[in-house]
């Protein structure tokens, strides 16, 4: 017999024995979301306190800072062992012989960069689910992911559908309701389908703020989290991966599970299809089975996931408005030491709209030496963001320098090309035959374009004026013409 049902038997027990309307309360304390597949679970919607506005410091600290105190940079989550295996979602998602219960989807967040989401939605990727922010590890300020926006309105606009997730690292249930409504804020603008996930990790570092915290008020924290991500109209979900949640080693799992639909990270060594199903033992209603999946428009591996159910069309925005247009944080994966200094070109270079040498990145202008640009930032991956005419671009740091009186040097005039790719080192001295020896057009034997001018014998004398010890032949000069011979044919006329 499964959860559900032992879960229902029971509560019709408790109707009989203690009188207790149990239809009642669940109409009052339980919607029920609609589900194809078995592992879905209840979504409960309790009413907690009213609503507070979170703060965002988004633009307020650099993006060195940012990387810093970025929780998936900082945190030691509870992981699967090792990576998941390489799979080709293109691939999985053509050949897939599922019904039209089970969706693909991915995961991003600003790690992946720069995402070209119509090579996405080519792939066949049916859902994405956004990193829309975070709250930080130590000090608990809460962030929004750099790239959010733009993912969320570029992969709505190629079809793909999209649910979000946000870190946690709340350390009560007021900390838990203020970053539920700063995400939906954040996202009410935007056509939110699939859930609205709850990802906490780290919590087991001795930095982490929530590391005195026990399961029980972490559980706590999570479900009023999800509580009021229901109250804004989106669907909960929370994740985590099989290790934690098995047997409730770090969360009270059966709590969790009673009221709301959970995603699970379990990555078995070959990926699905070749393994059917998630080796976790809970309900579960999404599985990401990898972290290295290879998806179209995605420079960097990504998380894959399945999906237990689907929506036949796309929901609208909470708002009903339509966002700003926003453009891709072109400085995602890189890490920008903000500064403030005047640069000039060491002799000219390229001013690029991207940090990036690629067939991505387009040059619109040219900095020459002695033309002043203002260096806002620095990037330990050598590039330089450089405001020039009242634009942003980049340039190659190495190509830059805060001298401005800076003069290149002026290049040596190049040596006389006269055809002859062998260098001489520079004798004047009388030479003769040993015996006999022809004198050549070039320093060749095999060139077709090298003719015997003339052969000298001993005693005729000519002049060298150059040799290459190395290949082993000699300049000379004959009645006015320079010549070439084998210099081993020669002596030295004492």
């Amino acid at each position: 017999m499964d959860k559900k049902k032992q879960m229902l038997l029971k509560r019709m027990a408790i109707v009989l024995l203690a009188g207790i309307m149990i239809a009642t309360m669940i109409g009052c304390g339980k919607n029920e979301k609609p589900s194809n597949a078995s592992a879905l679970s209840e979504q409960n919607v309790e009413s907690s306190a009213g609503s507070e506005e979170g703060t965002s410091i988004e633009g307020e600290i650099s993006e060195e800072e940012l990387e810093q105190i970025d929780p998936v940079q900082t945190a030691a989550p509870e992981k699967p062992e090792g990576n998941g295996a390489s799979v080709d979602v293109q691939q999985v998602v053509t050949n897939a012989n599922e019904t039209d219960e089970i969706t693909f989807g991915i995961d991003v967040s600003r790690y992946q960069g720069t995402i070209h989401w119509s090579k996405v939605a080519e792939s066949g990727v049916d859902f994405v689910m956004v990193r829309v922010g975070y709250r930080t590890l130590e000090d608990g300020k809460i962030v929004a992911d750099s790239n959010a926006k733009y993912n969320m309105q570029e992969a709505s606009k190629y079809g793909i559908k999209v649910g979000a997730y946000f870190f946690s690292t709340a350390v009560s249930k007021e900390e838990a309701i203020e970053e539920a409504n700063w995400v939906s804020d954040y996202i009410s603008n935007y056509k939110i389908t699939y859930p609205v996930a709850f990802n906490c990790e780290g919590f087991s570092q001795s930095n982490s703020r929530q590391y005195h915290m026990t399961k029980t008020e972490r559980t706590d924290v999570a479900m009023a989290f999800m509580n009021r991500i229901g109250q804004r109209g989106y669907t909960p979900m929370f994740y985590a991966s099989k290790g934690e949640l098995q047997n409730d080693t770090s969360w009270e799992t059966s709590r969790i599970d009673d009221s709301y639909r959970i995603w699970v990270a379990q990555y078995p060594s070959k990926p699905y299809p070749e393994t059917a199903s998630s080796s976790y033992g809970g309900s579960h209603a999404m599985w990401q089975y990898t972290n290295q999946g290879t998806v179209p428009g995605i420079s960097k591996p990504v998380d894959v996931n399945i999906a237990y159910f689907g929506y036949e069309k796309e929901e609208e925005s909470q708002s009903g408005e339509t966002p700003e247009q926003v453009g891709a944080d072109v400085e995602a994966l890189m890490s920008f030491t903000e500064v403030n200094e005047q640069v000039t070109a060491k002799d000219k270079t390229n001013l690029r709209d991207i940090p990036s040498q690629g067939s991505d990145s387009t040059v619109k202008t040219v900095l020459e030496n002695g033309q002043v640009a203002t260096r806002t930032g620095k990037s330990s991956s050598g590039w330089s963001r450089v405001v020039y005419n009242g634009n942003t671009y980049y340039a190659v740091s190495s190509y830059l320098t805060t001298d401005l009186s800076y003069t290149p040097p002026t290049p040596e005039p190049p040596e006389p090309d006269d055809g002859i790719k062998t260098k001489f080192t520079s004798v004047n001295e009388q030479v003769t035959a040993k015996d006999a020896v022809n004198l050549r057009t070039l320093p060749s034997v095999t060139n077709e374009q090298s003719q015997v001018v003339v052969k000298i014998s001993n005693g005729e004398v000519v002049t060298r004026t150059g040799i290459n010890n190395e290949v082993g032949w000699s300049r000379v000069e004959y009645n006015g013409q320079t010549l070439y011979c084998v210099s081993s044919y020669l002596t030295v006329v004492e």
